[in-house]
């Protein structure tokens, strides 16, 4: 086990961040721990790291109980923060190589790394600007590749794509992916459902320190009630199909607003070609017709009643 933490409670005065949390992150797995804004994901990090004291619980990294001093345990850790941390009189090559050589000594390895790192975050056309010079998205690729130079064998990334263009997000994405193939296990936190969903293998969501559910993308999906949503594009739907679509056993929820029906299936249940049947029966014209899986933030909804971004 790479990470195991057990029982884990932090308090802030009368706000408790961390309610008694469980966690595991196995070797050669993206775990991402998933929840909106003030879930505890990013106190959850800085316990892990012994950054932060904690009232109750115990946390081990790679078998070793973590603490302040254990800095062999450190040593293999690669910390990518939601604040860019850099230094604005380095160059980009300059800021990786002394990250770098915070772990790495032998200047030829050092410099083999540090090109890798380049690579891998697609930055070899910015190696001598200075950070001012360079936009959001490339300062958090440039803040990654500090992190994960050393080539560490645990790398926790916290909030890395907050604030990025979609160019910046679709690397740093990428980049995560291929450190996973290359073996390294990722803890990954964020509020953006898509990017989990896309990038991890398990995933835990939070809120309010509390630890909702675990599972894969399939496992969380599969204990909520909701299933296909479909949406249909169709001008002046008459009273009878509204009836017929609200007395519809099937269909947990639904919705008619500016010419857009959205209906909300339960799970298991399949109706897109009862609902166009339906529409066919009364010759009606149809615009954009399509259906959508659930989604995480689908799950967050159901088990806490509330949008997964609030």
């Amino acid at each position: 086990m790479v990470i195991r933490v057990r029982d884990l409670v932090k308090r802030y005065g009368n706000l408790t961040a961390l309610d008694h949390l469980d966690l595991d992150v196995q070797a050669g797995e993206i775990f991402g721990l998933l929840g909106p804004n003030g879930s505890g994901k990013t106190t959850a990090i800085h316990c892990i790291l012994s950054l932060l004291t904690f009232e109750q619980g115990t946390i081990d990294v790679f078998d070793c109980e973590m603490t302040p001093d254990a800095y062999e345990l450190k040593q293999n850790i690669g910390v990518v923060m939601q604040n860019v941390a850099v230094f604005d009189e380095l160059t980009v090559y300059d800021n990786i190589d002394y990250f770098c050589g915070l772990y790495i000594s032998d200047k030829a390895k050092r410099k083999q790394l540090v090109q890798e790192a380049i690579d891998l975050v697609a930055l070899n056309d910015f190696v001598k600007f200075y950070p001012k010079k360079l936009s959001g998205g490339l300062l958090r690729r440039l803040n990654i590749a500090c992190g994960i130079a050393h080539q560490p064998r645990l790398i926790i990334m916290d909030e890395p794509t907050v604030a990025v263009d979609p160019q910046s997000r679709n690397n740093i994405l990428e980049g995560i992916k291929k450190l996973n193939q290359a073996g390294a296990t990722i803890l990954y936190t964020s509020h953006y459902m898509e990017e989990v969903e896309q990038i991890c293998s398990r995933i835990m969501i939070l809120d309010k320190g509390r630890v909702i559910r675990t599972g894969t993308k399939e496992e969380l999906k599969a204990t909520i009630s909701l299933g296909e949503k479909i949406t249909i594009e169709v001008e002046n739907l008459p009273s009878h199909i509204l009836e017929n679509i609200k007395t519809n056993p099937h269909i947990a929820t639904f919705d008619y607003d500016d010419h857009v029906l959205v209906a909300r299936f339960i799970r298991g249940e399949n109706g897109l070609v009862d609902l166009l049947e339906l529409m066919n029966s009364s010759h009606l014209q149809l615009g954009r017709v399509y259906s959508e899986l659930p989604t995480l933030n689908d799950v967050f909804l159901e088990l806490t009643g509330k949008e997964l971004r609030d």
